[in-house]
């Protein structure tokens, strides 16, 4: 058995894919445990509307007093709701492609009997700005923990990206799948932005932050790629409603501190070696 979770809240108002993400883990997943907090948009409404009875809505109360780390007591509460022995874990903004679900099952095959594997890896594709750009500079993690073997005592870690193990906060011995990640939470409608950062003062500032007057588009990065590869069958109806309709980018304006990420690119071509990366997990 297969499970697979994810934790959503305020979905409408902040344009995430919620659905198109739970659909991918219907793809392979036995379970699907969506932890709901409670919204004021028709959040609920929108997942009980999947009407797959693989699905199971936790309806909870999340508590912005914690700061940044509601979003990971409330990822270990779905966690801890799976039946395993594996599951798979996907954020509201993120849609695993149909091709990467099948790797993961197939991994799992080959791996799952390994006692010493406690976590597999999806490859990330950071779409910002719009549903056709990617933005690939070191700034942006390529590679996540998302599949985690239950009963090892994993626990969600600081703002619920990665996992860790135990009291000691032991990274994750995990191994790469080559299964992809679409992760789609700066190429949502424009409309969203300014209540992602307002959501996102919510959680990571105290008392919520000072209100701000928001620009209605994202600053210019090193690394961004035009996408012409398929999306997710998944999201297609979503991404396809989204074309034209994301916050867009600013004009390239080019800082001394970006001068590192052209360096660390050109390293990594010549060496396949990403220096400085930071992981959330152990090679395992």
């Amino acid at each position: 058995m297969l499970s697979g979770f994810t934790i959503v809240r305020n979905a409408v108002r902040l344009d995430y894919p919620v659905v198109p993400a739970i659909r991918s883990l219907l793809e392979v997943c036995d379970e699907v445990v969506v932890n709901v907090g409670q919204s004021d948009d028709g959040t609920r409404e929108l997942v009980a509307g999947i009407e797959d009875p693989r699905v199971r809505v936790l309806d909870t109360v999340w508590d912005p007093s914690r700061w940044g780390r509601t979003l990971a007591v409330e990822t270990d509460r779905a966690l801890a709701a799976c039946h395993g022995p594996w599951t798979l874990y996907i954020q509201a903004d993120e849609v695993l492609h149909e091709t990467g679900a099948a790797l993961v099952v197939d991994r799992l095959n080959a791996w799952g009997g390994e006692t010493r594997l406690e976590g597999l890896l999806v490859d990330y594709l950071h779409f910002y700005g719009d549903v056709d750009t990617v933005v690939t500079n070191r700034h942006w993690y390529r590679r996540e923990v998302r599949v985690l073997r239950l009963g090892r005592d994993l626990r969600s870690f600081g703002d619920a990206q990665g996992f860790r193990v135990g009291d000691a906060n032991r990274r994750v011995r995990a191994r790469a799948t080559g299964a992809q990640m679409f992760h789609y939470g700066w190429a949502r409608r424009a409309s969203a932005l300014a209540g992602k950062r307002a959501a996102f003062r919510e959680f990571f500032t105290e008392h919520g932050g000072a209100p701000t007057n928001e620009v209605p588009h994202l600053d210019w990065t090193p690394g961004l790629k035009p996408f012409r590869g398929p999306h997710p069958r998944a999201a297609r109806e979503w991404v396809a409603e989204r074309r034209g309709r994301g916050p867009g980018i600013g004009p390239r304006e080019l800082r001394a501190r970006d001068v590192r990420y052209y360096v660390s690119d050109w390293i990594e071509r010549m060496t396949g070696v990403r220096v400085f990366e930071y992981r959330n997990y152990l090679s395992g």
